[in-house]
């Protein structure tokens, strides 16, 4: 699926200091690192690190791409954040015609990290989520997946001694991304919210809660596919989902042995969701302080007008906010035709050469 200029295997374990506690605690860089031609003819290679997360021996996963070549000033560093049903590698680490999001950041000079929270990808699974049956309250909600974005910038801030990094997140992945930026504003650049959750007034969902659930490959192609508004033409591309779904079975190593086959999933960010559109919402918006990006496209239904004018309202105290609409898009418009205006957009915003100070430099 990804094309690579070369191809080297390594492990190597790490022992680092955790932001969080003073123990030692050991990280794995597992990497197994496909390596991505940059556009300076120079070969990088992605690697793969387990890194623990609190006291349950649990561990997150991260993806790092560094730039193809040396960029002009200093590297800018950014985390991307993924939403409820499928991980990084399904979304900014997917080559979509051959190329990801990660790697054109990477051609872009930017030093590019995905995180996958815990129970997707390549992160280890919360032990509820080996029974099917098991009920009780959902895994994963905000407040927990918060502070596995800060163990995840804490360990790319200890280990690479970067200062601040940004943060790409998507879809439900704002809430948390939101609230650590509430939270943790030394370790963050900019914010950019893709897709954003924001607050609804709506009826509640009375679901039963359960930890997890199950998604399978023709559940998520009927959705991504009913984003698009009836009599348009479809803007994912065939031979791109072709691709896409076996790769998203192969994310979840029991996929196959359900019934369909599918990938299970923490049910907490669905739990989350119907708390913020049901006038529960998560973080206080006036309380990020860096600027922020809000980004989605025309048919987003995730994200109406409504919906993010009440997020850009309430950011009254971001130094610097943007709302950007990108015509033919919709909540996945990372996996669709649009998502070169999606990432020029984004990396211009990253860039940050929009302040007095910065052109002075």
């Amino acid at each position: 699926m990804r094309r690579f200029g070369t191809f080297s295997i390594y492990l190597l374990v790490l022992a680092v200091m955790t932001g969080t506690g003073s123990a030692q605690q050991r990280v794995t860089s597992i990497r197994i690192a496909a390596a991505a031609q940059g556009v300076s003819s120079r070969t990088v290679a992605e690697e793969h690190f387990l890194v623990p997360f609190g006291t349950s021996g649990l561990r997150l996963f991260l993806r790092h791409l560094p730039p193809s070549h040396s960029a002009n000033g200093s590297t800018r560093s950014v985390l991307f954040v993924h939403g409820a049903t499928f991980p990084s590698g399904l979304a900014a680490a997917f080559a979509f015609g051959g190329h990801s999001w990660m790697e054109d950041l990477s051609k872009a000079g930017v030093d590019s990290w995905a995180l996958d929270f815990m129970g997707y990808g390549g992160s280890d699974r919360y032990p509820q989520m080996s029974d099917a049956t098991a009920s009780g309250a959902p895994l994963l909600r905000t407040e927990e997946a918060s502070r596995q974005i800060e163990a995840a910038m804490r360990f790319i801030h200890d280990t690479r001694h970067i200062e601040k990094l940004s943060i790409i997140a998507h879809s439900w992945g704002t809430l948390p991304s939101g609230l650590f930026a509430t939270r943790q504003p030394d370790l963050l650049d900019r914010l950019v919210l893709f897709g954003p959750v924001t607050l609804r007034h709506e009826q509640p969902d009375n679901s039963a809660p359960t930890p997890a659930w199950n998604v399978t490959v023709d559940a998520q192609r009927k959705r991504f596919y009913g984003y698009v508004p009836r009599g348009e033409a479809p803007v994912l591309a065939a031979s791109d989902m072709a691709l896409w779904g076996p790769a998203y079975l192969a994310s979840d190593t029991d996929s196959a042995k359900r019934t369909p086959p599918s990938v299970r999933v923490p049910y907490g960010p669905l739990a989350d969701l119907d708390l913020a559109w049901s006038g529960h919402f998560l973080y206080d918006p006036a309380a990020i302080r860096v600027p922020v990006l809000i980004i989605r496209g025309e048919w987003d239904d995730v994200t109406t007008n409504e919906d993010a004018r009440w997020l850009y309202q309430g950011l009254r105290n971001a130094p610097i906010k943007r709302d950007i609409v990108i015509s033919r898009g919709t909540h996945v418009m990372h996996l669709e035709a649009s998502r070169f205006e999606l990432y020029r957009h984004v990396q211009t915003f990253l860039e940050g050469n929009d302040t007095a100070s910065a052109m002075s430099n």
